[in-house]
């Protein structure tokens, strides 16, 4: 090779001089071909060299070669892996949940329910270093407005996908998380709150269970539901052992579930165990359960516990979706006789309702947060603003009492 051909930069067919590593092909497009961190070659292409050029007609607009350059110079200086690893959305969801061992039933059938969504949704198949912050808001609002899931549902997938993503920044696949953003500015928040009734309702609510002729045998299960705020999933793990007479204490140190896979199991409460105090008119109640409970002639076994309070005419432990379904017809039946309508009522009304109960009572927040069964003190302390005028108009005069 001649002096002058070696001396001779290469251009462009605009005749710009072209970088080591790059060239422009005949069709016009231009490559740059590199050696990632692994030794493997690797190339990009564009059809624009630089930023200001324009893109052919007809052609999608992508990031210029050099733009592309600098990127890839930053993840190799940076130890980021290019081009995301090539895992998908679906991908590392599933990577994630790899490292997610000993979860519980609920919890793993949560991370399924994602990745089925993920598996239907051309979402899943975008490459992880590709999705942008306006990309990740955009599917979540198709998610609502399209597919038509409800808030509680996308709060539920956005927390496997922020963590997931996380992964990913965490192993230097991609550089920012795509899903760092408060999820209630960018959906619509149409979750129905589920609010305490008043002492007036429940008075009329426990009123009407005890004087009707069907609904009266769930009177005292019911009535302890609003008198100790227990999860309905604890109450239905409840055994006879577990109820201590002699001592007028609750043990609880587990719950009753049940999944249409998996049938019943039994899981750890979310806080440990904690023991309620009884009053007399709980004990007196779980007095009449015991003596009119009417278990199968084997009782049954749930992972070493037995003795459970209430079963079905079939002989099976009455679980949480039973209440569920003996409240909702309780206020259907109450509001097709009265004029002044029941609002809805559920277990966790219940467990609300008594919380806000004690918290008007004055009764210490550590306290309540204890009884509750509440992780953190903030989830106790946010039933202390949910008061109207009529509480704190009676709070000031108890205290101009005292």
């Amino acid at each position: 090779m001649s002096e002058r051909n070696r001396n001779q930069k290469r251009r462009d067919k605009k005749g710009r001089i072209l970088h080591n590593g790059e060239i422009q092909m005949s069709d016009g497009r231009y490559r740059f071909k590199y050696v990632d961190e692994n030794g493997n070659e690797k190339a990009v292409y564009s059809w624009r060299l630089d930023h200001n050029d324009t893109t052919p007609s007809g052609k999608k607009r992508t990031l210029s070669l050099r733009e592309l350059e600098k990127q890839i110079q930053a993840d190799l200086f940076d130890h980021i892996v290019t081009n995301g690893g090539n895992l998908t959305v679906l991908e590392l969801v599933e990577k994630y949940i790899e490292t997610k061992t000993g979860v519980r039933p609920t919890t793993q059938a949560g991370y399924n329910t994602v990745v089925n969504v993920l598996k239907k949704d051309s979402f899943g198949k975008k490459r992880i270093d590709t999705v942008r912050i306006s990309d990740a808001k955009t599917w979540l609002i198709k998610l609502q407005k399209k597919d038509g899931r409800s808030y509680s549902s996308i709060h539920s997938i956005r927390g496997v996908l922020r963590p997931a993503f996380q992964l990913a920044v965490d192993d230097d696949l991609i550089r920012k998380n795509p899903f760092s953003f408060q999820l209630v500015d960018v959906v619509v928040n149409d979750s129905v709150r589920r609010e305490a009734i008043s002492r007036e309702e429940e008075r009329k609510f426990l009123k009407f269970v005890k004087e009707d002729a069907h609904f009266s045998r769930y009177y005292e299960g019911i009535y302890i539901l609003f008198k100790t705020g227990m999860r309905i999933s604890e109450f239905c793990g409840l055994t006879v052992s577990d109820i201590d007479f002699k001592e007028h204490k609750i043990n609880i140190d587990h719950q009753l579930q049940k999944k249409s896979k998996i049938g019943y199991y039994i899981e750890e409460t979310k806080t440990g165990t904690r023991v309620l105090p009884m009053t007399a008119d709980v004990e007196e109640c779980f007095k009449k359960i015991i003596a009119n409970r009417k278990p199968p002639k084997v009782e049954p076994m749930v992972d070493g516990y037995t003795g459970f309070l209430y079963f079905d005419k079939d002989g099976s432990i009455i679980y949480a979706l039973h209440w569920e379904h003996y409240f909702k017809h309780i206020v259907d039946k109450y509001n097709s006789i009265y004029k002044v309508q029941m609002p809805k009522v559920t277990p966790h009304v219940c467990r609300h309702t008594y919380c806000s109960n004690m918290a008007k009572s004055g009764m210490n927040p550590k306290t309540l947060q204890y009884l509750m069964g509440h992780s953190d003190i903030s989830i106790t302390l946010n039933v202390y603003t949910h008061v109207n005028f009529d509480d704190a108009k009676a709070e000031i005069a108890r205290l101009k009492v005292m």
